[in-house]
């Protein structure tokens, strides 16, 4: 698709856009392992963290970004004309921003890596500044300012630095900002400015400061600056501002020389240079390094590690090679080259929410910092085909933030196995946790043939909340630890399927009033949030079933897996969730479901026994078996509604009345696409009731202008059912085209068969995401589109990793069988190249593929099958039949490592 903002440079997925300060909220991420968190605006605006306690820059919001004056900023004294910012950041240049004729700007980036050209013709200069994060070991942001006369006659200029340094937490932006100012400690040395508060000053306490912020700069060939304005009040001047600050504007003479310290006072990194003489045609640099360390710094090492344009250059090379080797990966080639190019900026977006987790860009959920529980195991979907070396271990600890009563931790910590109750220790339980993690344990079992995973032993989480939060154990202290402890005082283990077990039986039992689980303080939608006592989750009831007929066949396959068992061992509590391994319960009987689920909630508080009991495979098999047929009889029975224009779907809601939340109504029809998605996805729902659920999601939820809607319009404030019909209809929660939800429905069509209605949705997101006139994001898959079309929180959503799970796995069918490698294409005649192929490049069994489909006969899907199959040009002896092809891990594992293996498939009709 043809796209009036940006546009793609090349084959690696550089873009450039035009005049981009002329788009507002627009930020682009930089960040390394390291744990340096950066984002820059077209200005240079953005923030610069390690955490939320220790922001070099200004702490900030989309808003800031085009309202605050704290950006970056360089600057140039100009003979004859004054004062001019090489990032367009100046009270002249912003007042002449729709009016200037004389000066452009674009803007150019990479993986990653963000450059910004700005030109004045009526000055003969031309500024361009290229910003990154290296990926060394150090918290460290650096930025090249290239300044080129571009005229026939001599320029002469002053050029000085200047980055605010905010140096220290965010709690602080407003109820202490001066208090905080007078713990700063500013250090002037040969290259720069440092600032080391002597206290923290925030939720932590008073406590001995040891963070250090810095600012250094140096010319190309690393010659110092001449002087320094460290003082925000001294480098603004009376009555001045960052925009237009007196120490540049006044070209005064810098007042402070190395070795100079001050105390107590807003501190700002400016570096004032020797004045140059610029020929006709020539060109010179300046390097500034942002710096946030654990101490003072070794600024002698800095500069000779960093302040160089030459070695700018090498860790710009450096920092490209790497980010390309982490996302050559996964890689996809049809006939469209910009969605293919334009999908290496989704392929990028698991990993930045792995290391920003869902803070630190100006577009922020949480603005503390962490991931949620959901998101964690969203996140893996995509790192499993990513980085599968290290998302085994990532999943084993997970497990740990388990609830011996089926919930979780809801908050991620920075180390592996970290675990926090709540942000604000708040007694919540989101329903819909329990289901996400056998749905990744799934993929990985899929990808690795790992069924011992399982068996594997692990330790639950243990908090002062019990019984899913509705009380409290006034025994437990937090120096008790963490850790579920049993009765004899030792810290208590389960296997890994103890643990999914828990999450996926409480819940069955855990029902409303409607036989549903309860809704409890919100599922997916968090949104949903008002609906604790009498609230239902249809939506996650399907899940959950699912779940369950997953699980059961997943247990039966331990039996005869290599190295099988026809035992597992659990704790002897949850042994009665089994129920019908001794007394059956009857699951149409609401009060015996919770009586029995009390029972067990009551067994296992204050602590465990300790004791396990061995149970039969087959038997437990079977046991859930029966959960999830009586779960999917339950919903076709009850759930299936139908509108007075005659059609069908799931009711996906109970709110706090017990009342049926969707149907018909006075404000009209209310309907939600997140009870159709795994009513679909799980095979709830029959193929007849797929199709009749698709003409309704198109009648009641499909909007030309933005998409798939998440819900109708209600037309009420929901007081009985959630925080979201708050908002204004058409963002967020309520109404808006939410990507998550909108690509699991495109997931679930295809994996229902019904491939042209999902297609129709992915290329909605496509479109919607990629037309910039409207949605006024980069290249990439925004959390939602708004009423307008913009796209909203851009970079850190869970969407991201459900787009290229969808697209690996079921468009390109290439997907993990118990080890074994499953192919199984779902690619449309126009996804195939002119000349018939399409392609991916993916890993698997630790080998790298390209995957070839060649449909040279130019056939449509559900008219072609699988032909020949062949591995590096070698026929496969391939068991296949019309549709799928299995390819034995074996024949993967015995090929050498470090090269792409070709396996190409030919289409037949």
């Amino acid at each position: 698709m043809a796209t009036s903002g940006w546009k793609f440079q090349g084959k690696e997925g550089v873009f450039r856009l035009e005049q981009p300060e002329l788009s507002s909220y627009l930020y682009f991420p930089l960040v390394n392992e390291a744990g340096m968190m950066s984002s820059v605006s077209p200005t240079l605006h953005g923030q610069s963290t390690t955490g939320h306690n220790s922001f070099l820059l200004e702490p900030i919001s989309v808003e800031s970004l085009h309202n605050s004056k704290a950006a970056r900023n360089f600057w140039v004294y100009l003979e004859g004309y004054g004062a001019w910012s090489a990032t367009g950041n100046s009270a002249r240049q912003n007042a002449a921003l729709f009016s200037e004729k004389n000066e452009h700007s674009s803007l150019e980036a990479g993986f990653l890596w963000h450059k910004l050209t700005r030109e004045n013709n009526l000055l003969n200069l031309r500024a361009e500044t290229t910003s990154f994060v290296p990926v060394t070991d150090d918290k460290i942001e650096l930025m090249k300012v290239r300044l080129t006369n571009t005229g026939n006659t001599e320029l002469i200029f002053t050029p000085t630095a200047a980055i605010p340094l905010y140096a220290r937490s965010a709690d602080d932006l407003r109820d202490h900002r001066h208090v905080t100012s007078l713990l700063h400690r500013i250090y002037t040395s040969v290259h720069g400015v440092e600032v080391q508060p002597s206290l923290s000053f925030d939720e932590r306490g008073h406590r001995v400061n040891q963070t250090t912020y810095g600012v250094f700069g140096a010319t190309q060939d690393g010659k110092a600056p001449v002087g320094f304005f460290p003082v925000t009040e001294d480098f603004i001047g009376e009555g001045g501002a960052l925009d237009w600050p007196q120490a540049v504007v006044a070209n005064r003479r810098p007042d402070v020389e190395a070795g100079a310290v001050a105390e107590g006072y807003e501190a700002v990194g400016a570096l004032r240079f020797d004045t140059v003489r610029l020929a006709p045609g020539a060109s010179v640099s300046y390097i500034v390094a942002m710096i946030i360390a654990d101490d003072r710094m070794d600024t002698k090492r800095v500069a000779a590690e960093y302040l160089s344009e030459q070695r700018f250059n090498e860790l710009l090379e450096q920092n490209q090679s790497y980010w390309l080797g982490k996302l050559d990966t996964l890689s996809f080639q049809s006939g469209d080259e910009q969605q293919d190019l334009w999908m290496k900026w989704v392929t990028l977006q698991p990993i930045l929410r792995r290391m920003y987790g869902n803070s630190f860009l100006p577009y922020h959920d949480y603005g503390r910092g962490g991931r949620g529980w959901r998101d964690l195991w969203q996140d893996c979907l995509a790192l499993l085909v990513m980085e599968p070396d290290e998302v085994g271990h990532l999943l084993y600890n997970n497990y740990a933030g388990v609830r011996i009563d089926g919930s979780n931790a809801t908050i991620i910590g920075a180390k592996p196995g970290e675990f926090i109750a709540d942000r604000n220790n708040i007694p919540r339980v989101w329903m819909d946790h329990g289901a996400w993690p056998l749905l990744t344990t799934l993929l990985y079992i899929h990808q690795s043939g790992d069924l011992r995973f399982l068996l594997k032993p692990q330790t639950y989480f243990r908090d002062v909340f019990t019984k899913r939060c509705r009380e409290r154990d006034l025994t437990w202290t937090p120096d008790q630890g963490n850790k579920l402890h049993s009765d004899d005082g030792r810290i208590y283990e389960g296997t890994i399927l103890e643990h999914i077990l828990l999450q996926n039986i409480v819940p069955f039992f855990n029902v409303g009033e409607h036989g549903n689980i309860k809704l409890e303080g919100a599922d997916w939608n968090d949104g949903l949030d008002l609906a604790p006592a009498r609230g239902e989750s249809v939506a996650f009831t399907a899940f959950y079933a699912s779940n369950l007929r997953e699980l059961s066949e997943l247990i039966a396959r331990l039996e005869h897996a290599p190295g099988g068992t026809d035992t597992i061992e659990i704790a002897e509590e949850i042994a009665v969730l089994l129920d019908s391994l001794e007394t059956p319960v009857d699951y149409e009987s609401i009060p015996a479901k919770q009586e029995l689920l009390d029972r067990y909630f009551d067994s296992v508080v204050p602590a465990v026994s300790g004791r396990k009991r061995k149970l039969n495979v087959q038997q437990v098999s079977e046991d859930l078996r029966r959960k999830a047929d009586w779960a999917f009889g339950h919903l076709r029975k009850q759930e299936w509604i139908r509108s007075e224009e005659g059609f069908e779907w799931f009711n996906g809601y109970y709110n706090n009345d017990a009342v049926r939340v969707e149907g018909d109504h006075p404000n009209g029809v209310r309907m939600t696409l997140t009870g159709q998605v795994f009513t679909i996805m799980g095979g709830i729902a029959t193929e007849e009731q797929v199709g009749k659920i698709t003409a309704a999601v198109d009648r009641y939820l499909k909007d030309e202008q933005i998409g798939y809607r998440l819900n109708s319009r209600f037309g009420e404030i929901q007081q009985n059912l959630g925080r979201a019909f708050g908002f204004a209809f058409g963002h967020k929660e309520n109404g808006a085209m939410f990507s998550h939800m909108t690509v699991m429905y495109a997931n679930a069509l295809y994996k229902r068969g019904f491939v042209q209605a999902g297609k129709q949705v992915l290329d909605s997101v496509y479109r919607l995401s990629a037309d910039f006139e409207r949605s006024r994001m980069y290249p990439g898959v925004p959390e939602y589109i708004n009423e307008r079309g913009r796209g909203m929180y851009t970079y850190l959503t869970g969407s991201a990793s459900w787009l290229l799970l969808t697209l690996l796995t079921e468009v390109y069918g290439v997907k993990g069988d118990y080890g074994d490698l499953r192919l199984e294409p779902k690619l449309t005649l126009e996804q195939f190249d002119a000349e018939g192929e399409a392609s991916v490049i993916t890993s698997f069994a630790g080998r790298k593929l390209q995957i070839v489909y060649r449909n040279l006969q130019h056939t449509e899907y559900g008219q072609y099958r699988i032909g020949e199959v062949a591995l590096n040009d070698k026929a496969l002896d391939c068991p296949s039949h019309r549709e799928v092809c299995l390819i034995p891990r074996q024949a993967i594992e015995t090929l050498p490592e470090g090269v792409v293996h070709r396996i190409e498939i030919t289409l037949k009709a």
